[in-house]
């Protein structure tokens, strides 16, 4: 204020220009004040686009895409590996590329599976990690699907959550 009055400007101009300095304060304000909001926005834009899940607290939340599934970016010792989630698989299973890549143990206990697609043959084993967002779990059951390519987030995870849900367009999970 003192420094417009020091420069002796037309009170119009002067008025003008303090109500800049309201609207560029207010702005900041309104920034700074729903930043946790904007973040929100920008994590679900993001999920929209990519399929990334969304992370509320330790809340997941997973976007259903376009199939009509929930897919999801996930992390199998380190590997990044896209999951469609499945509760009608009741373990975990990967492809044997993906099993390789995250350098999983491929031992020889096998075992038979009914799926939808009729019986398949797989192989047992475990993961040092597998984690979904913010929830980890170590020394984890994953079945090796040796003729198929989808992998499966079954419910051997899912069980393992406080809970687990579809809100909406949404699959949310509870650690």
């Amino acid at each position: 204020a003192s420094s417009l009055i020091g420069m002796r400007l037309p009170l119009g101009k002067a008025a003008k220009m303090v109500l800049a300095w309201i609207a560029i304060f207010g702005g900041v304000f309104v920034l700074f004040a729903f930043r946790t909001e904007f973040s929100d926005f920008g994590q679900r834009l993001r999920a929209e686009a990519t399929g990334a899940p969304i992370m509320v607290g330790e809340t997941v939340r997973i976007p259903i895409s376009d199939d009509g599934h929930f897919w999801v970016a996930a992390k199998l010792n380190g590997q990044d590996v896209r999951f469609m989630v499945d509760s009608g698989a009741s373990v975990t299973t990967v492809s044997r590329d993906v099993a390789e890549a995250a350098g999983m143990t491929i031992g020889s206990r096998r075992g038979v599976v009914s799926t939808a697609n009729g019986r398949v043959l797989v192989t047992k084993s475990r993961a040092d990690q597998l984690q979904v967002g913010s929830i980890e779990r170590t020394d984890f059951s994953v079945d090796i699907n040796e003729a198929d390519d989808v992998n499966l987030l079954g419910m051997n995870f899912l069980s393992s959550l406080d809970s687990w849900r579809v809100e909406g367009n949404y699959l949310v999970l509870q650690p």
